[in-house]
């Protein structure tokens, strides 16, 4: 308003804008104080964890964690806001899914999930799945077992075949990582990889039940897909590598932020590797 008081009557702008003239000098006397200033460089150097940022739930998250501060959810965005940092909402067609279905080729599993993704600890339900990467030099897959209970990616591969090496080489780090005794739900979709007998064969024998989504239904197997969501918000929006390398290098960094740094809202707060060891320390 201040800058059109040398064009038009003051008065007319004020009756204009229905504001009185009280207010319209309170305001000009009393300027609008930053939001939390004492916070910015905290948060900016946890939105600069991930190379696309972060959200301000996340930001709230490690500001009460790390920092000891009480601050509301609503006043990390409005934070964020004065800054001028954001993390970009991704739109629905903004990735398209891999699909590795290739109909009936081996044993599928009823749906023992049924889109029930809570769990009261880890090792209890996890889903695996994979994922494309388009980059200049060719496309990498990325294929990760995650628990639903602790939100942690358990094991992963990243390859530049989606191929049953890859999945073994996914199986042998989740193998070395079950703890004894532990019989989880693993869920998946339909895809052919996990219809094959090898694959079927070495989860059964230990003690692994399997559970596949309904056909052409991806919702079935959402908590996973909100995953790689995340993992393409974060990481790799709008960024080339100039190699496989150098690609499979950051994303193993990436997941390893994922389960040591980033806090979880449905774990109250805690990173999936704090959760995870609570959990232990409980049982």
């Amino acid at each position: 308003m201040s800058g059109l008081s040398g064009q038009y009557p003051l008065v007319d702008l004020l009756e204009c804008a229905g504001l009185a003239r009280s207010s319209y000098y309170y305001a000009l006397s009393h300027p609008k104080a930053p939001t939390r200033p004492e916070l910015w460089e905290a948060a900016a150097e946890i939105f600069s964890r991930t190379a696309n940022g972060c959200g301000h739930r996340q930001i709230a998250m490690c500001l009460r964690a790390e920092q000891g501060v009480r601050i509301a959810d609503k006043t990390a965005l409005k934070m964020m806001h004065e800054m001028g940092i954001s993390c970009g909402i991704r739109r629905e067609t903004d990735y398209h899914r891999y699909n590795s279905y290739r109909g009936k080729v081996g044993k599928t599993f009823e749906n023992v999930i049924g889109r029930d993704f809570e769990a009261d600890g880890p090792w209890q339900k996890m889903g695996t799945d994979v994922t494309e990467f388009k980059q200049p030099w060719g496309k990498a897959y990325f294929a990760p077992i995650y628990d639903f209970g602790s939100k942690e990616i358990v094991a992963w591969s990243t390859s530049l075949h989606p191929d049953m090496a890859q999945q073994h080489e996914l199986l042998d780090e989740f193998m070395s990582r079950k703890p004894e005794g532990a019989s989880p739900i693993l869920h998946s979709d339909m895809g052919w990889q996990y219809q094959q007998a090898g694959w079927c064969s070495r989860l059964e024998k230990a003690g692994v039940v399997q559970s596949m989504s309904r056909k052409g239904n991806c919702i079935d197997n959402g908590a996973t897909e909100q995953v790689f969501g995340h993992m393409k918000d974060e990481l790799f929006r709008g960024r080339e590598w100039p190699c496989f390398e150098d690609f499979k290098r950051d994303l193993d960094e990436y997941v390893i932020h994922w389960n040591t740094r980033r806090r979880q809202v449905k774990l109250k707060g805690l990173t999936p590797e704090e959760f995870r060891n609570q959990s232990l320390c409980a049982a």
